[in-house]
């Protein structure tokens, strides 16, 4: 079952800087793996931690997205972009988005700024 995606409540009064793509989930977490947040949620060899293996505060993330995918809840797209070190960022709803992953959902949802939109040609699902 894929989930069903709407819109990032967080960025609801700007929705006109932004545009909905469907990344590749694959590609997305080999770009984020040099993020410097990247460790609270992936292993050296960069697998993505299971949830006894994540710090509190990620660990009550993951279980809300796994109980909103679970009950088959809307699911508000994560805003990504593209960092100083020119990797996919996660901006919001990271614990949504590596949860997907982790359950193996590879066609994903997200938000990203317009003036991004050539960057991230590259992770779009085809």
């Amino acid at each position: 079952m894929e989930p069903n995606f709407i819109d990032n409540s967080n960025i609801k009064d700007n929705l006109d800087n932004y545009i909905s793509i469907t990344i590749c989930a694959d590609k997305v977490l080999e770009s984020w793996k040099s993020s410097l947040f990247s460790y609270e949620w992936l292993l050296p060899d960069g697998r993505i931690k299971n949830i006894e293996e994540l710090p509190e505060k990620e660990r009550t993330k993951r279980k809300h997205a796994e109980e909103q995918i679970n009950n088959g809840k809307n699911i508000e797209r994560p805003v990504l972009g593209i960092g100083m070190l020119e990797n996919v960022e996660i901006g919001i709803g990271k614990g949504t988005l590596l949860t997907l992953i982790a359950k193996n959902i590879k066609k994903i949802e997200v938000h990203i700024p317009k003036s991004h939109k050539k960057d991230f040609e590259k992770f779009i699902k085809q």
